[in-house]
């Protein structure tokens, strides 16, 4: 398994809807992968609708390709670009960081993925 952008091994980012390139959960990349999946984002509204405009429809099932269709609070490892594109335009969701491959440091500064950490309180709710 790949390394996180803290350079530790990398937690999965969702079996449930199951993600990655290689649909095993974790954000992981590797040559074939040309669109670098590696961002573990945790959708939301704002997101999912910058998405479909900009020619991505996550939200919309499709059954042949056994993809779910995406919700608000849903983890998908999203293309590294696709991130910074949202993030350009005051659209950028959360981020997995401990899911997030090293390699979307490539493309995005750590000091700036670290604003956008998806965290837990103690009672483990998520917070921003």
């Amino acid at each position: 398994m790949g390394k996180n952008v803290f350079g530790e091994p990398m937690i999965s980012c969702s079996t449930l809807p199951m993600t990655g390139f290689y649909r095993d959960g974790c954000c992981e990349t590797g040559e074939d992968d040309r669109g670098r999946h590696t961002v573990c984002a945790v959708m939301n509204e704002e997101f999912l609708q910058f998405s479909s405009m900009a020619g991505n429809d996550l939200v919309t099932p499709v059954p042949v390709y056994g993809f779910p269709g995406l919700k608000p609070g849903d983890k998908w490892c999203l293309c590294a670009l696709r991130w910074v594109e949202a993030w350009k335009a005051n659209k950028a969701p959360l981020v997995v960081l401990e899911a997030t491959h090293e390699k979307t440091l490539d493309y995005i500064p750590l000091t700036e993925l670290v604003k956008f950490a998806w965290k837990f309180n103690v009672e483990g709710t998520a917070i921003k």
